[in-house]
């Protein structure tokens, strides 16, 4: 699986910039079979916790930080979303850099399931102690 970011900018008629990452992953064979397989396109694989609770989870000053960073972006991702692509607009660049840091979860996540859905079938052998 890979990844593909695209970013621009633009602007309106008044002037004002807005950034816009497009994105989307690039899925081999064996991958695109595991989707359609176990109909995963529903499937959510990054929701955004409410700045509410992570700021109670961190200190003052990081969870200020938090807040500021990750403004109003309501993201949720799917494996359609990821798989078919999606564009999401940001107003300023530290919108843009939360964006980012969220989709690349998303991607890390629906990695892992994909990762997870090839051992659905036959057996997986975990030697101990792991190697790190």
């Amino acid at each position: 699986m890979e990844l593909l970011l695209s970013k621009s900018q633009k602007s309106s008629m008044m002037g004002n910039v807005s950034f816009v990452l497009n994105i989307r992953t690039k899925l081999n064979d064996e991958e695109q079979a595991l989707v359609k397989k176990y109909k995963m396109g529903t499937e959510i694989v990054y929701e955004k916790l409410p700045i509410t609770s992570m700021v109670g989870s961190m200190g003052a000053f990081t969870g200020a930080l938090a807040a500021i960073t990750a403004k109003a972006l309501k993201l949720v991702f799917t494996v359609n979303d990821l798989v078919k692509g999606r564009t999401v607009e940001c107003k300023d660049i530290l919108d843009m850099i939360a964006a980012e840091e969220q989709i690349r979860g998303a991607a890390d996540n629906f990695y892992a399931l994909l990762v997870a859905s090839k051992t659905f079938e036959g057996e997986e052998v975990v030697t101990y102690p792991k190697a790190n």
